[in-house]
């Protein structure tokens, strides 16, 4: 699978939020299998979403 990355792409964004493992940085960068890796996928969504809430309010204090 190829994935063309945009300018807001979240997981491009995550990438460079903080340190991943192997296995995680291979499904932010697009290789998705199967549904266990689809759900791990959803999973690094939530943390990506929470780190950049964290992130504004750290900025706004």
């Amino acid at each position: 699978m190829i994935n063309k990355w945009n300018v807001k792409s979240w997981q491009k964004d995550f990438l460079n939020m903080k340190s991943h493992s192997l296995a995680d940085a291979k499904l932010l960068m697009g290789d998705v299998k199967g549904l266990k890796d689809a759900w791990r996928l959803g999973v690094l969504h939530v943390e990506y979403e929470r780190l950049k809430k964290q992130i504004k309010q750290d900025q706004y204090s």
